[in-house]
């Protein structure tokens, strides 16, 4: 048990000082002189403990002086110090988000689930509950958001919109995929920039007690979407790149790797954190009706190619770009998006090459689990494979 004392020497008085007990600390109410007390009896314990006076506001630390705990009493104030630095989070979740959000609450003890009452009344409207509400005051919260489709979002900013509301320390939102983030801008008059609506949705999330709503996203498509947000709102963007990198190096041929950029928007968005291994760029043109790609620059002969990319949907380009591929002669092909969104099963059209066709399948399609519905299709379907977030969301939700 964790113990310490509240020293209180009365001014101009010789008498012992007044012992208070308190949670974790020991606080001495004294500016003018040094201070020293030893306790008889702790908790109706026969331990000596000696105090020593520092500063009106410095803690002081009991010291047991018995030699027979005193390892005990080191090791229990080493697991304090460390303590101090961990953040305690609770972490709620919509249903599509609970695998990874038991998965991220297996990365550390500072991480507590908390469920909600998803129900919906006879009209199909949201009829939500948040047990124990009175419960999280004074926590940290986050909530794993998951909008994969316009159907699921309004009930999820209900519960994002109350949150916060509930005398919470702070508040997170931890959205893996930003799902209108292809829709950003207006290339002709009447287009609707759903990207920048979603963000201000997202910026008008009510203040909690320890100011702006945290926003932890991965990937975001377009760069400039960074901007879209208010001052409500602390983006908080990450990637699922070192993931992808650490998988790369488990590969048997992993001296012999090579990255290929479909396009000129996902080396801009990628090259840096991958400048270290040789570099293909595709891009597209128009053939008629058709868009081909070709390779642009970067030879990948004799080379095991991984493409890389933000996310896919019916993943026309990703085809197309392996073909090229292959027809310059990559040996194995693979890929990996940090959002495989693949809307109406098109991950379907990706095979598995187990070995010599890799312009007709893909030896590796990695993907992260930032899209769960696609993660529940594909589960243990080669060519695909799975790299979670978990750790990156746990380590992120510390800041």
């Amino acid at each position: 048990m964790k113990t310490a004392a509240f020293i209180s020497p009365k001014p101009h008085s010789h008498s012992p000082p007044l012992i208070k007990l308190c949670n974790s600390k020991i606080f001495i109410q004294n500016h003018h002189r040094f201070v020293r007390c030893q306790i008889k009896s702790f908790e109706n314990q026969p331990h000596n403990w000696s105090v020593e006076y520092l500063s009106a506001t410095v803690p002081v630390q009991l010291i047991q002086s018995t030699s027979s705990s005193s390892s005990s009493m080191a090791a229990a104030s080493a697991s304090d110090s460390v303590a101090k630095g961990v953040k305690k989070v609770c972490l709620f979740h919509c249903p599509e988000t609970q695998a990874l959000a038991e998965r991220i609450a297996a990365q550390s003890d500072s991480i507590e689930l908390r469920s909600i009452n998803w129900r919906t009344f006879a009209d199909g409207f949201p009829n939500l509950f948040i047990p124990n509400a009175h419960g999280i005051r004074g926590q940290h919260v986050a909530f794993l958001a998951s909008f994969s489709s316009p159907g699921v979002i309004f009930e999820q900013l209900s519960v994002i919109y109350a949150l916060p509301k509930l005398f919470i320390s702070s508040f997170t939102l931890v959205l893996p995929f930003f799902p209108t983030g292809t829709s950003e801008r207006m290339e002709d008059e009447g287009d609707v920039a759903t990207a920048f609506t979603l963000a201000r949705i997202l910026s008008n999330i009510p203040t909690s007690r320890g100011g702006p709503t945290s926003l932890v996203t991965f990937d975001i498509h377009a760069l400039q979407e960074r901007f879209y947000f208010g001052d409500n709102v602390l983006p908080c963007f990450e990637s699922g790149i070192p993931l992808f990198k650490r998988r790369l190096q488990e590969l048997p041929d992993s001296d012999n790797i090579s990255i290929a950029f479909p396009d000129d928007g996902a080396w801009k968005r990628f090259h840096k954190q991958l400048q270290h291994f040789p570099t293909i760029v595709c891009n597209k043109v128009r053939e008629g009706d058709q868009r081909i790609v070709r390779i642009k620059e970067g030879d990948p002969r004799g080379r095991h190619v991984v493409i890389v990319d933000d996310l896919v949907q019916s993943g026309g380009t990703l085809i197309e770009c392996q073909k090229a591929l292959a027809a310059h002669g990559a040996t194995r092909i693979s890929a990996y998006v940090t959002h495989g969104i693949f809307p109406n099963k098109s991950w379907q059209r990706f095979e598995h090459d187990t070995g010599g066709k890799p312009g007709i399948g893909l030896t590796y399609f990695w993907i992260t689990d930032s899209c769960p519905v696609t993660v529940n299709q594909v589960m243990d379907k080669p060519p695909f494979e799975i790299l979670s977030l978990a750790s990156s969301i746990a380590t992120a939700l510390q800041i």
